[in-house]
C-alpha cells in the first residue's frame, strides 16, 4: 500500500476548510475567521478531549484536530495527560524527546514552557506523555490542590506570554488528550479546561458510559471550574452500511441536539494506519475521508469559537 504522505508545509496551502454540509464554494463565500488570541488578547482556549470508555477516539481527534487547525495559521499545543502516550508518539516524538512531559508539569518539577516539544506540523507543538505519568495519581493523592495542579500549570504559562520556542505568535488553543478513565489526572484536565469535547463511538455501549461523564462534567463546574461547558460531542467511526451506527448517531442527536457536532468521522483504515507511522492522518493521506472530516470539524469547531466570542 503506497504511502499517501503530505508536506506538513503544504497543508497550509490546500486545506479548504469547510464545515460540515457547505459546498467548497459556500465556504470560499464566507471568510475563514482566525480565533486569533495575539489579535484579540483573548488568553488561549483549553479543550479537553474526554470519555472514560477506550477506543472511541480521543487521541486521534486530539492529533487531527490540531493538525487541522494549525493548518490554517493557528498556534495549537497538544497535551498529552494520557499515560499511554499514544498522542505523542501519533505526532512522531520519539521517547528520546520525552524527557520532561505533562507528568513533570503535573508535578511541578518544570514549568510548562520547558516541557514543550515541536512536531513536524508548523504550528503545532506538544508536551509529551512518559511512563512516569502512570504513577502521578498515587504521588498527587496527598498534595496541596491536588486537583490543581494542571491549571495552576498552564496558568502561569498562559501568564507569562503562552508562546513556544522561537514562535513569536501566541498559543490560541490548547487541546488536553485524556486517559480513559474519571480518575484524578482527568479530573485535573476539566478542571483546567474551558470547554469538553467528547469523542463518542457509534456503537450501543458507548452510550452507556456517556451519562456517567455528564455527571462527572457537571460535578466539576459545581464544584471546581464553573466555566465549564461541553464544547460539543463528536461521533466517530461511524459506518454507513451499519444501521446501528445510523441509530446512535439519531439517538445522540435526540438527547444532546445542537451540541452533537454536524461533521461525524468515519470508520476509516487510513486513518488507523497514520499513528504507526509517527504522523497525523492528514499528514499521511490528506485525502482520505477521515481526514477530510476532521478538516470539517475544525471549520465547525472554530466556528462555534468565533460564534461564543462574538456573543
Amino acid at each position: 500500500m503506497s504511502d499517501q504522505s503530505q508536506d506538513p508545509k503544504k497543508l497550509n496551502q490546500n486545506n479548504g476548510l469547510a464545515s460540515s454540509g457547505q459546498t467548497e464554494n459556500e465556504a470560499e463565500s464566507k471568510p475563514y475567521v482566525r480565533f486569533d488570541s495575539g489579535q484579540t488578547a483573548a488568553k488561549p482556549r483549553i479543550i479537553v478531549m474526554a470519555n472514560q470508555k477506550g477506543g472511541v477516539g480521543k487521541t486521534t481527534t486530539a492529533i487531527n484536530l490540531g493538525t487541522a487547525l494549525a493548518a490554517v495559521g493557528e498556534r495549537v499545543l497538544v497535551l498529552d495527560l494520557d499515560p499511554q502516550g499514544n498522542a505523542s508518539t501519533g505526532l512522531g516524538i520519539d521517547h528520546s524527546q520525552r524527557s520532561r512531559s505533562s507528568y513533570h508539569a503535573l508535578t511541578g518539577d518544570f514549568p510548562v514552557a520547558e516541557c514543550i516539544v515541536p512536531t513536524a506540523i508548523p504550528g503545532l507543538h506538544v508536551v509529551p506523555s512518559s511512563f512516569d505519568l502512570s504513577g502521578a495519581e498515587l504521588e498527587l493523592v496527598d498534595a496541596p490542590r491536588r486537583s490543581f495542579r494542571l491549571k495552576d500549570a498552564l496558568s502561569d504559562f498562559v501568564n507569562q506570554g503562552p508562546v513556544c520556542g522561537g514562535d513569536a505568535k501566541p498559543i490560541s488553543y490548547v487541546l488536553i488528550d485524556c486517559p480513559p478513565s474519571l480518575n484524578l489526572l482527568t479530573l485535573n484536565a476539566m478542571t483546567a479546561a474551558d470547554a469538553v469535547l467528547v469523542p463518542l463511538q457509534c456503537e450501543f455501549f458507548a452510550l452507556e458510559g456517556l451519562s456517567q461523564l455528564m455527571r462527572t462534567v457537571n460535578l466539576v463546574k459545581s464544584s471546581l471550574n464553573r466555566r465549564l461547558e461541553i464544547q460539543g460531542v463528536v461521533l466517530t467511526m461511524y459506518d454507513a452500511r451499519n444501521n446501528l451506527s445510523s441509530q446512535v448517531a439519531q439517538d445522540v442527536r435526540d438527547h444532546f441536539g445542537d451540541k452533537v457536532y454536524r461533521t461525524v468521522i468515519p470508520r476509516n483504515v487510513r486513518v488507523s494506519e497514520a499513528p504507526s507511522h509517527g504522523k497525523p492522518a492528514l499528514v499521511y493521506d490528506y485525502r482520505c475521508a477521515g481526514s477530510q472530516a476532521y478538516i470539517k470539524l475544525a471549520s465547525e469547531i472554530i466556528r462555534r469559537e468565533n460564534a461564543l466570542r462574538a456573543a
